[in-house]
C-alpha cells in the first residue's frame, strides 16, 4: 500500500534580496510560514529499480528534473535501499506560483519514502539532502514559522505564530523567478528602485538591517513573556504590551516587506491591485509570496477571510480561504 502525505505550501513574511554570491544565487532573509493549502503525494517502494513519476497535470516534469525524483534518487543511495519507487503527486497548488509547491512535493516524498522503506535519515542528513535539491525545500523539514537565510536553505525554527485566517490568491500570470532576480540587479545598479524611488543601502547592509528587524521583533517576544506574567502553558496571566496580543501585528510594524514587490508589481499592476483588495478587505498584512505569482493577505478573523477571497473570485481572480499552521499542527497533519 502506498504511503500518502499532505504536501503543505508556503508563503514568505517579507523577503530581502542581497548580494549576488559566487554561486550564482543571491543571498536571501526571509521568514517562512507553512500554510494548510496543500498537494497529496502517494509513495510506493515495490520490486524493481527506478523511479516513476506520476501526475496529470501536464506542467509537472516526470523525469530526473523533477525535485521528488531528485531528492528520492539521493535518500535511496544515502540508505543503501533497493526496489522501484512510484510517486504519485496530487495536485491542487499552483504550479511556480511562489508557494514551494514543488519543494513541499519533494520533502513529502522524502518523508514518505522513509515510512514506506521503515529506515529513516538522521535530521542533518535529511537537511543535507534537502539543501542539495533546492533552496527552499529545508522548510519543509521544519514547518510553522521558519527563518531561512543563505539562498534560503539555511533555516532556523523561530516561536511560532499563531494559527491566523489566511486568503491566498492566485492569479493566471507567469511570473519567472531568474527573470525577477535579474530585474532586481538592474534595477538596483541603475540606483533608485521602485515606485517610491527609494535609493537603497548596500546589499551586506540591507541584510543587516533585516537581522536587526528580526532581533527586535524576538526580543519583544521574550520581553513581552517576561513582562506579562506568561505561564508555562503561553497563556498570558495578565494584560501587557508586546506579543501578548498580536504577534504578526508587531513583526508587521518592524516594516517587512517583500523586495520582489518592487519589480514584479511594475510589470503586473494586476498582482498589486489583487493586493491593495485585500488590504482594502482587512488583511493585516498582505503580500507577495516569494516572487509570486501568489499573493496573500492574513486577516483577524475567518469571517473576513472567507468575505476577501469571495471579493477577488467575484473580480475573476482564483483565492482560496485557508489558515496558517503552527509547527506541532504542520507536523500533526502531515500523516493525517
Amino acid at each position: 500500500m502506498p504511503v500518502t502525505l499532505r504536501s503543505f505550501a508556503k508563503i514568505n513574511l517579507g523577503l530581502r534580496i542581497g548580494v549576488l554570491r559566487t554561486d550564482g544565487f543571491h543571498e536571501l532573509r526571509t521568514v517562512y510560514q507553512t500554510i494548510a493549502l496543500h498537494d497529496v503525494i502517494r509513495v510506493s517502494v515495490g520490486r524493481g529499480s527506478g523511479i516513476e513519476i506520476r501526475c496529470e497535470d501536464l506542467r509537472v516534469p516526470k523525469d530526473e528534473s523533477n525535485t521528488c525524483y531528485r531528492i528520492v534518487e539521493r535518500a535511496m543511495v544515502t540508505l543503501k535501499a533497493r526496489g522501484r519507487v512510484v510517486i504519485e503527486i496530487e495536485k491542487r497548488l499552483p504550479v511556480q506560483g511562489g508557494l514551494g509547491g514543488a519543494s513541499a512535493n519533494a520533502v513529502a516524498a522524502l518523508l514518505g519514502l522513509e515510512r514506506a522503506l521503515k529506515n529513516e535519515l538522521p535530521g542533518p542528513e535529511r537537511l543535507r539532502i534537502a539543501a542539495e535539491v533546492g533552496s527552499d525545500l529545508s522548510l519543509f523539514l521544519v514547518g510553522g514559522t521558519v527563518l531561512g537565510v543563505g539562498r534560503g536553505e539555511d533555516v532556523y525554527p523561530v516561536p511560532d505564530l499563531p494559527a491566523m485566517p489566511c486568503v491566498v490568491a492566485t492569479p493566471e500570470i507567469g511570473v519567472s523567478t531568474p527573470k525577477a532576480f535579474a530585474d532586481w540587479d538592474l534595477r538596483v545598479a541603475r540606483g533608485p528602485l521602485g515606485p517610491r524611488k527609494l535609493t537603497l543601502p548596500p546589499a551586506s547592509d540591507r541584510m543587516v538591517q533585516f537581522g536587526r528587524v528580526l532581533s527586535a521583533w524576538l526580543c519583544g517576544d521574550s520581553q513581552s513573556k517576561h513582562k506579562s506574567g506568561r505561564a508555562s502553558s503561553g497563556v498570558p496571566v495578565s494584560k501587557g504590551r508586546g506579543r501578548a496580543g498580536n504577534p504578526l501585528l508587531d513583526l508587521v510594524r518592524t516594516g517587512i516587506e517583500n523586495d520582489f514587490e518592487r519589480v514584479v508589481f511594475p510589470q503586473y499592476p494586476a498582482l498589486l491591485e489583487v493586493k491593495r483588495v485585500l488590504e482594502g478587505a482587512g488583511a493585516v498584512y498582505a503580500s507577495l509570496s516569494g516572487s509570486g505569482s501568489a499573493t496573500y493577505g492574513l486577516f483577524k478573523s475567518r469571517e473576513a477571510a472567507l468575505k476577501a477571497a469571495a471579493r477577488l473570485r467575484k473580480d475573476g481572480i482564483p483565492a482560496t480561504a485557508t489558515t496558517t499552521l503552527t509547527r506541532p499542527q504542520y507536523w500533526k497533519k502531515i500523516f493525517d
